[in-house]
């Protein structure tokens, strides 16, 4: 189990534990108390840590679980875009609010679009989280041929960026369903289909239908991401949220021309 799991085991608990406590206070041992002594007597030590403690708990419970939550980029897959080291908020309730743990969800209010750069459990072990770009909605036919993408019949433009990466990456413009953004390609790499077998006959030379509640996941370091075409598409349970905001970024120290970048 990953911290991050643990973690919302524990915030939940500790909520619950601490409410719980608080509302048993205010119901029934502070009245008891003013009975026995007046208004001057002081709960226990443990009776005053969770009444004191409640308030600050709950606020990171509410915020955390259906507000914004923070999330560190742990690999290059999404590079341009986000690179190793980028701390980023990943906003809660634009998919839908959704329990704090297990993955059901209490109240609708939109669907990622085409384009929406995405935090979801990765589906071969719900404990870990990846972050991809959705690139097609369920019922949506996707085609990749020639490191060019195709939803639906319309064709992403590529344009030029300059400037690269390792082992002989371009950087392109992209303009795909309205979103502008920049991708890593490496032009003479052929996709490995043992390494990628989910879509044939290789990642990237396949036609593929998304099937109903599922997405379809790239990263935007096209030839260095262990995305969709790897391991198939992610059921709209185990969406997480949006990423919105690089709040810090770090690479051996602050790099500040990325702090409070907006993720697009």
């Amino acid at each position: 189990m990953s911290f991050v799991v643990v973690f919302n085991y524990a915030l939940t608990i500790l909520t619950a534990v601490t409410g719980a406590v608080w509302l048993l206070d205010k119901l029934w041992l502070a009245r008891r108390r003013r009975a026995r002594s007046g208004e001057a007597a002081r709960p226990g030590a443990v009776v005053d840590f969770c009444v004191g403690l409640f308030p600050v708990i709950l606020l990171v419970f509410v915020v955390r679980s259906f507000i914004v939550e923070p999330f560190r980029i742990p690999s290059g897959s999404m590079i341009p875009t986000l690179h190793v080291g980028d701390f980023i908020l990943v906003n809660k309730f634009d998919y839908g609010l959704r329990c704090p743990i297990g993955r059901c969800k209490f109240l609708d209010i939109g669907e990622p679009k085409r384009g929406d750069v995405v935090v979801f459990r990765w589906p071969r072990d719900p404990s870990v989280d990846f972050i991809k770009r959705v690139i097609g909605l369920p019922g949506d036919h996707i085609r990749y041929v020639n490191k060019v993408l195709t939803v639906n019949g319309d064709t992403a433009s590529l344009t030029p960026a300059g400037g690269g990466g390792e082992e002989g990456a371009q950087r392109f413009h992209e303009v795909f369903s309205g979103v502008r953004h920049d991708i890593l390609i490496v032009p003479d790499r052929v996709g490995d289909p043992y390494s990628c077998p989910f879509v044939h006959p290789n990642p990237d030379d396949f036609e593929y239908t998304v099937p109903p509640g599922q997405y379809f996941m790239m990263g935007d370091n096209r030839d260095g991401s262990n995305d969709s075409r790897c391991w198939g598409t992610v059921p709209e349970a185990d969406l997480k949220g949006k990423a919105i905001l690089i709040w810090m970024s770090w690479n051996g120290a602050p790099v500040f021309s990325r702090i409070g970048t907006l993720i697009h």
